[in-house]
């Protein structure tokens, strides 16, 4: 694996971080299919109750759940990520530590 696991890793835990950070502005792109359907629901709903002068507090709240939703969503993804950078950080620090013991045990002596 090595360091090419590695790196493809980073740019997937910055594209991880990025689209939490756009989910966070209220950003509709990092967002699944459903999650969008379901926002643009809310916002309808939301509408149709200004349209029609009622309280959009259900729509308002329904739009409050999505959004931590999706945060916890990518937040998860994202730590998952970390996650597995550190267990092939691990892995490939023992493998060059095991290699640098077998080459000094098979010296001359």
């Amino acid at each position: 694996m090595g360091n090419s696991e590695i790196r493809r890793l980073d740019r997937e835990i910055v594209t991880a971080e990025r689209k939490l950070e756009a989910a966070r502005n209220g950003e509709l792109w990092p967002l699944t299919g459903s999650e969008k359907r379901k926002v643009i629901t809310a916002l309808a709903g939301g509408s149709r109750a200004v349209v029609r002068g009622n309280s959009t507090t259900r729509a308002e709240s329904k739009l409050d759940r999505l959004s931590v939703q999706i945060e916890s969503r990518l937040s998860a993804e994202l730590s998952a990520l970390r996650t597995v950078r550190e267990t092939l950080i691990r892995e490939d620090a023992k493998t060059k530590a095991q290699a640098k013991a077998a080459k000094k045990s098979s010296g001359w002596w």
